[in-house]
């Protein structure tokens, strides 16, 4: 099928064409059957065409198929924002607003924290990821391709290295070069949030460290500085529970959705402290689809699919199949198999050189074996050498074997 209509700079990391998908597998236009270990980059935690969610989408069609909320409000939004605040894992009062994406909710997000605070500068950090929008963009730890050639972006904005035990970056190192920052290049009276992600999606499904998580949280209370949790790839049961930030024993003060909170549908929602939800003027928050009925409606099904019993199981199954896959592979000592990285159902799998060094090539290489024997991969990492596992987590026992078996396949003709 021809893609001339299409803007040749969006990239196209499978060149097939799909036709439709059921739970874990999809189907192109030629009958091929594939795996999907992409899952629309994390937005199909259950799984493609969920009945659960397909129902509530065709029975909303028939009743309401759009109303922008700030014109007129309308019952989905409503009985979604009550869901949220009481799925959100926190101890405080929680309030929010429904957006179209994840980029969006960040966007909303910064405004927020510059109207409470009445600051303008972002911590964020090395290998982040939290959109393609021109604000967004500047708080990507990364700049090829995001960056490049759109000229002086949003700001300001600062950048840490990330600690986790996945990329050998220490707690004492970050915050050192916290500390640094704060020395050299921003009065801290001057900043108003910093933005983190809980386990890095992009940057290779890097787990932040619980220590470094704790001692920003204390920093962050004793400056007035406030902290947004990313969530919109964590988030919605991918680690085994309903958000990454639980592992860490912190509640953020506003928290970043999308992704896998509506079944495929497009929606994302900032959350988080009513004073801060609250504290812009009316109509500084809103948007004409922001919150559709039909999104809505997929949302509630998606969150009565994921009680914490099933987000246990699901995230349990997956995290002890792909951990004794990998142990396995280790012990077959097969080629450039790095580290394994990430939590829970949230794993990447690195691919290195003799000497540790990334090995792209033959991530990209793997791409394509696995496509021609019929299962979807997702590069990530600052060189795009980690594969990043997204299985549905509704994913059936057997087509999840079947799929690491495929890999296993794969990474053995590795050359």
């Amino acid at each position: 099928m021809s893609h001339e209509t299409i803007s040749q700079s969006i990239s196209i990391v499978h060149p097939i064409s799909l036709s439709h998908g059921k739970n874990a597998e999809v189907w192109d236009t030629t009958g091929k059957r594939y795996i999907d270990f992409v899952g629309g980059i994390g937005v199909l935690n259950l799984g493609h065409c969920h009945p659960g969610v397909v129902e509530a989408i065709r029975d909303q069609a028939t009743r309401l198929t759009h109303y922008a909320f700030n014109a007129a409000p309308h019952t989905p939004y409503i009985e979604l924002m009550a869901r949220l605040t009481t799925f959100i894992p926190v101890t405080y009062p929680v309030s929010g607003m429904l957006t179209n994406s994840g980029a969006e909710a960040a966007e909303n997000a910064l405004k927020i924290v510059r109207g409470a605070t009445g600051r303008t500068a972002v911590i964020a950090f090395d290998g982040a990821f939290h959109g393609r929008t021109l604000a967004t963009l500047n708080l990507n730890g990364k700049v090829a391709p995001y960056k490049q050639k759109v000229g002086v972006l949003p700001g300001p904005v600062y950048h840490l290295p990330y600690p986790s035990a996945d990329n050998g970056v220490s707690c004492a190192e970050a915050l050192k070069a916290m500390e640094r920052l704060f020395s050299v290049e921003i009065d801290v009276n001057d900043v108003a949030c910093f933005i983190i992600e809980p386990v890095q999606g992009e940057g290779g499904f890097l787990a932040l460290d619980v220590e470094f998580a704790q001692a920003l949280r204390r920093f962050c209370d004793e400056h007035d500085i406030l902290l947004i949790a990313d969530e919109i790839q964590s988030g919605f049961g991918r680690t085994g529970q309903r958000f990454a930030f639980s592992r860490l024993s912190i509640e953020p003060d506003l928290i970043l959705l999308g992704k896998s909170i509506a079944g495929g549908v497009p929606l994302g929602a900032v959350v988080g402290r009513k004073a801060l939800m609250d504290n812009l003027p009316k109509g500084g928050l809103g948007g004409t689809y922001s919150g559709n009925p039909i999104a809505c409606a997929a949302a509630l099904a998606t969150l009565d699919a994921m009680t914490d019993e099933h987000l246990h199981a699901w995230g349990a199954q997956q995290q002890h199949a792909i951990v004794s896959r990998y142990e396995s592979w280790r012990a077959q000592g097969l080629p450039y198999l790095g580290r394994l990285t990430g939590v829970g159902a949230m794993r990447g799998i690195e691919l290195a050189n003799a000497d540790g060094t990334p090995a792209p090539q033959q991530l990209a290489q793997l791409l394509g074996l696995a496509r021609g024997a019929g299962l979807l991969l997702m590069p990530s990492g600052k060189s795009r050498h980690i594969i990043r596992l997204l299985a549905p987590l509704t994913i059936e026992p057997v087509v999840l074997e079947e799929g690491l078996d495929i890999l296993e396949a794969c990474l053995k003709q590795l050359d």
